[in-house]
């Protein structure tokens, strides 16, 4: 696995483990904050970044508060596993990009890496080996391409897109060839924090089966048709509109 630190790697690599056996794990530290804030900077402007920055230190922490009771209620009503993977299976690097990265893959020589939660990964590292990436991406891909997908397709009136997309890898931003989907059940219990919790829980079982058929040699490629966009984090303004106007948390 090439994977970020959270509940959602430490949940897919549990899953993934109890059928397939992983081999490593290469957990990537997080961009610095200002690196990070630089570049979205370029790419967004100054205004957006700084509702986004708002949306964070307020609303996402009013939500999170509101969020524990139903976040235990989805990982014990889906058994999911979040404890810290074991320290015999991890290696740390500070980027998935990293030469050392591509040292460890020939190394370890894999056949199936399964991507969660990275940054964007390098044609270095797609070239370094034969295996195949899969990423477990939180959206429905290409039209909710980028970050929390669940929530923009709430958000624009969309729930039948609603979902999670087990891709395969290329050069682009979610732009691989499609796998599986798959649609989640949000409830008036849930918000922009339990999301991704609905979101892991469900793209664990079409991440096994993509997992068995690369295996297998059986990989199909589903042909999705329609608008492709990337989306970011929403901005305090942008998220306040869509609670008032559209009722989505």
């Amino acid at each position: 696995m090439l994977a970020g630190e959270g509940n959602s790697t430490n949940i897919i690599y549990h899953a993934i483990n109890s059928k397939f056996s992983v081999h490593t794990v290469i957990l990537e530290k997080k961009e610095s904050k200002k690196n990070f804030l630089r570049r979205r900077v370029r790419k967004l402007g100054l205004l957006n970044v700084l509702g986004q920055i708002l949306f964070q230190i307020i609303i996402v922490r009013i939500l999170r508060g509101s969020a524990v009771k139903r976040i235990k209620s989805v990982i014990a009503e889906n058994q999911l596993n979040v404890s810290a993977i074991s320290e015999s299976r991890v290696i740390r690097v500070n980027s998935i990009n990293d030469n050392a990265v591509v040292e460890l893959l020939q190394k370890i020589e894999p056949d199936v890496i399964i991507v969660n939660g990275t940054r964007i990964i390098s044609k270095k590292i797609l070239n370094s080996t034969s295996a195949l990436f899969i990423n477990s991406h939180t959206g429905i891909t290409p039209k909710y391409r980028g970050v929390h997908g669940g929530y923009w397709a709430l958000a624009k009136g969309d729930k039948s897109n609603c979902g999670v997309t087990v891709h395969l890898v290329d050069a682009g931003v979610d732009t691989g060839s499609v796998l599986y989907q798959d649609i989640i059940d949000v409830t008036n219990k849930d918000n922009f924090i339990t999301y991704p919790y609905l979101q892991t829980a469900k793209i664990r079982l079409i991440l096994l089966q993509a997992i068995e058929d690369a295996l297998l040699n059986k990989i199909n490629r589903v042909e999705v048709k329609g608008q492709s966009k990337i989306w970011y984090h929403p901005t305090i303004w942008q998220y306040l509109y869509y609670r008032v106007f559209r009722n989505v948390k």
